[in-house]
């Protein structure tokens, strides 16, 4: 919003604070790696046939926590100056290089967990490599310059990045909660049936989250321009994109629901292959609402509304999905647990329709 007003200082400035908070923060997770992976790996739960191993990873992961942090960092900023094609390209070969070099460490050159661990680590690199001419070219407008940290800018960074903080601990908050549920009510077969949906469920949200992205620096550039017009008609694209890939991807997980479970279950175990078919089919019926959600809660924070992003991303990812998941599978069992989901989504949905009108009245009374 700054660069689209033209202040080029303020810009720099919040660059530059940016970077301060990702290295202040990456090492606030470096220090356990260097000084105590090893009791941490055992508060996690680690046993001995496992404790070696998790150090071993929990320690490189903790370490290499810059790279992971400036990486994101680096993304959203390249992203919002005009230059979406190799933010892309960044993240995509360093992902795709995640995977060859996974194989590699860990077969061809028998690195074993440490070669796993590194191949993550460098990942992000790679991606920060891949965007490095564009900091060097003359179409970069953000720039480090020698400034004081900003509390202004500290509080900014904050509030308007709060709700994609809840989006990303979201699903594991959920992961934690169906497990602990479902393996009371299902045991480890239950678990492992939750863990197929639960695979899916991170590429269902990527995609969405994928949209909502390439939505926010154009809301932004047409909030600073005062243009409603266009806001609208790219929040309305973004939402009826959304909803028509939720569409195809709930039909197609409905129809190949018994194809798709049996990828994940090589073993053939019957059970486990019941429950997942049916947790695929009650689950994904939130796509919609999450997709609705997941653009709604970026549209908030790319027009300065911090406070009803604040309330959908809380009520979605810490409020609702914990008493609801409990509730619902007390009443349903099983079933509940899948239902959980779809029903926080919705409500959710249902809130935030209702938070977006509120914010369009007060606006029209503004203009008005």
């Amino acid at each position: 919003m700054c660069k689209s007003q033209g202040d080029r200082e303020l810009v720099d400035k919040i660059f530059t604070n940016t970077l301060y908070f990702a290295l202040l923060f990456s090492a606030a997770f470096m220090a356990p790696g260097f000084f105590c992976s090893r009791e941490l790996a055992l508060i996690l739960g680690a046993d001995s046939a496992v404790l070696e191993m998790t150090t071993t990873y929990l320690k490189w992961l903790l370490l290499f926590s810059p790279a992971f942090i400036l990486n994101d960092v680096l993304l959203c900023f390249v992203r919002n100056d005009s230059a979406p094609q190799i933010s892309m390209w960044a993240m995509v070969i360093g992902s795709f290089s995640n995977v060859v070099l996974d194989y590699l460490f860990i077969f061809p050159l028998h690195m074993g967990i440490f070669g796993a661990i590194f191949a993550t680590g460098i990942s992000p690199v790679i991606s920060i490599l891949m965007m490095s001419p564009h900091w060097r070219s003359h179409k970069n407008s953000f720039h480090f310059v020698p400034t004081g940290i900003s509390m202004k800018i500290l509080k900014w960074d904050l509030s308007l990045g709060f709700p994609s903080l809840i989006g990303q601990i979201s699903s594991g908050i959920v992961m934690i909660t169906f497990n602990s549920i479902i393996l009371k009510l299902e045991g480890n077969i239950g678990v492992a049936a939750y863990g197929v949906i639960a695979n899916i469920s991170l590429v269902v949200v990527a995609i969405f989250t994928g949209i909502a992205q390439g939505a926010q620096p154009l809301l932004s550039r047409f909030y600073v321009e005062g243009n409603r017009k266009q806001i609208q008609t790219i929040l309305g694209c973004a939402v009826c994109t959304c909803l028509e890939l939720s569409g195809i991807i709930y039909g197609l997980i409905f129809v190949f629901a018994q194809p798709v479970a049996a990828v994940f279950n090589s073993e053939c175990n019957v059970k486990l292959q019941a429950i997942a078919v049916t947790g695929l089919k009650l689950y994904f019926i939130s796509s919609p609402f999450v997709g609705y959600n997941t653009i709604l809660a970026t549209f908030f924070t790319s027009v300065e509304r911090a406070f009803p992003a604040h309330v959908l991303s809380v009520l979605r990812g810490l409020v609702l999905v914990i008493p609801a998941a409990f509730f619902l599978s007390f009443l349903w069992e099983m079933p509940g647990v899948w239902l959980t989901y779809p029903a926080v989504e919705l409500f959710a949905a249902l809130l935030g329709f209702v938070l977006y009108k509120n914010e369009r009245r007060k606006e029209r009374m503004y203009e008005g």
